[in-house]
């Protein structure tokens, strides 16, 4: 009856996931936070405890009790804070500054396998710094921002989430300035150039189809002359919302924002020059504005790069006052700001480090460190809709945590530069402190735990070495990975399933000890 019993909880674990009772380990993770943005509330919360399982937040609180054995983070010396979402990126460009055409060098001379690879380094630069999540809006007519994606969805690569935009639709020319009509098939292969309605229609059709998330057009092809219609922008947001997709638009004059809103985008990604009215028809409609700008910082890497002298603090401070002056408008008339950098340039620097700075150029222009936070989070999530799962930590969202170290009210430049853990989808990916100790078994244990154990006369568990940890896999069923807990022991992120394997006098394994459903099983080993 005993091993009846133990053979359909093994089965329920494998094919649902069994809840652990409390009579055996926990494989779920304690993060202990001294301070936790709550993104929803834009407030600091002082010795909370976050419980991980899996990929998931399952609890967050300050009477969570921590079984003895668990993994436990401690961040209580640190502030402890959603993953930061970059809502505008380019992950397939980087231009030189010293070029005199660098768009035009990067779509004659880099190719499409180039581009991505070259993309994927820099996307891990921006989860290095902190954004587990990013929204890439217009990188090659191929898709590539799609194949992205996938490779980081399925593991090949490490990477932030992506949103997907896909190429930018927009007007005759794209923008690229200077470019001769001969060569127009260049920037046909770039972007998803529409000539009229109809192609506007099919042009969401065909984005949609191929892998994005989100459209992105240009309502200006600045710095080109030429721009959509209003007729086209309708046709293209009345499309993508007939399959509840967003629209976000590139505009940077007051009439091309304005043209794009009364089209019914749902954000405005630059915005420079806008009006006051045109900013009060944005909060009435609910538009998001995402501001662009570049910190003083930045500023002055790139008057260096390009050997910039002339009146160098007062052009600075010129356009600083210009993105101050159009931030504080915004926000004064009721506009949700949503953090994107638009960071393409090649400041002599990780791409994910110069993205930050956006967050410096927003404190810069009067926003307070939780009005940051909030737009670089939970904002950030709630425009794509999906403020329940990323940009929060709170039940039942992705385990997307990022922590730092210092004091963000009062020196919150510097401390959103000295990261102490990136964590994305429960697993940590930077760990600067060494919060986590990490157990390495060697090659020649974990080869000598491989083979086949008899858990019943009708199921064999079968475990092979797969790199640094275990594979196991029961007759009929699904492999899972098993990772070391300790020398001997091992667990699934996947399923809740423990394995203990045992020597016997002679030093060899004998058995494997199986934990499921709060009971043990002894599987011997099968001699070969």
């Amino acid at each position: 009856m005993k091993n009846t019993l133990i053979r359909l909880s093994f089965l329920i674990c494998l094919m649902m996931g069994f809840q652990w009772s409390h009579s055996q380990p926990d494989n779920s993770t304690f993060i202990k936070a001294g301070k936790l943005f709550d993104s929803e509330k834009g407030v600091l919360l002082a010795d909370q405890v976050i419980k991980i399982n899996r990929n998931r937040i399952s609890e967050v609180g300050t009477e969570i009790s921590i079984p003895e054995g668990s993994t436990i983070i401690d961040l209580s010396e640190h502030t402890v804070l959603p993953g930061l979402i970059d809502a505008h990126t380019h992950m397939m460009t980087l231009e030189d500054l010293n070029l005199d055409h660098p768009m035009g060098d990067k779509l004659l001379f880099e190719g499409d396998a180039l581009r991505v690879l070259r993309g994927a380094k820099r996307a891990k630069s921006w989860l290095d710094n902190g954004f587990t999540t990013i929204k890439d809006l217009g990188d090659s007519g191929a898709f590539l921002d799609v194949a992205l994606k996938k490779a980081i969805n399925e593991g090949t690569m490490d990477g932030p989430r992506m949103f997907v935009s896909g190429p930018i639709i927009i007007s005759e020319g794209g923008q690229v300035p200077g470019l001769v009509y001969s060569h127009r098939n260049v920037i046909e292969d770039e972007y998803t150039i529409i000539k009229n309605v109809d192609e506007a229609i099919n042009a969401v059709r065909k984005h949609l189809t191929y892998g994005a998330d989100l459209i992105k057009i240009c309502a200006n092809n600045t710095p080109n002359v030429t721009s959509l219609t209003i007729d086209e922008m309708k046709a293209i947001v009345k499309m993508a919302h007939r399959y509840n997709v967003k629209v976000t638009a590139h505009a940077t004059d007051d009439r091309a924002i304005w043209e794009a809103v009364t089209a019914g985008v749902d954000g405005i990604e630059h915005g420079y020059q806008v009006s006051d009215t045109t900013l009060t028809l944005m909060a009435k409609k609910g538009v998001v504005l995402v501001p662009t700008d570049i910190s003083r910082p930045l500023f002055s890497k790139l008057y260096d790069i390009v050997d910039f002298q002339w009146d160098r603090e007062k052009n600075m401070q010129r356009a600083k006052d210009r993105y101050t002056d159009r931030l504080q408008r915004a926000i004064k008339a009721g506009v949700t700001i949503v953090t994107g950098s638009d960071n393409y340039l090649d400041l002599e620097m990780p791409q994910g480090e110069a993205a930050k700075h956006i967050l410096i150029a927003y404190h810069e222009e009067g926003m307070t460190s939780t009005q940051i936070l909030q737009s670089s989070t939970y904002l950030s999530a709630k425009f794509m809709g999906r403020e329940n799962e990323l940009g929060v930590i709170k039940k039942g969202a992705y385990a997307d945590i990022i922590a730092v170290k210092g004091d963000i009210e009062n020196d919150f430049d510097n401390a959103m530069f000295n990261m102490v853990m990136v964590m994305k989808d429960g697993k940590i990916y930077v760990d600067n402190d060494k919060l986590v100790e990490e157990i390495f078994v060697a090659d020649n244990l974990l080869r000598s735990y491989e083979g086949q154990y008899q858990l019943n006369p009708d199921m064999v568990i079968t475990v092979a070495k797969n790199g640094r940890i275990l594979k196991a896999g029961a007759t009929g069923q699904g492999e899972y990975d098993f990772y070391p807990k300790d020398q001997n022991v091992f667990y699934s992120s996947s399923v809740n399933l423990q394995l203990t394997f045992n020597k016997n006098g002679q030093d060899e394994i004998e058995s494997l000890t199986l934990l499921a459903g709060g009971e043990e099983s002894l599987c011997p080993k099968i001699k070969e």
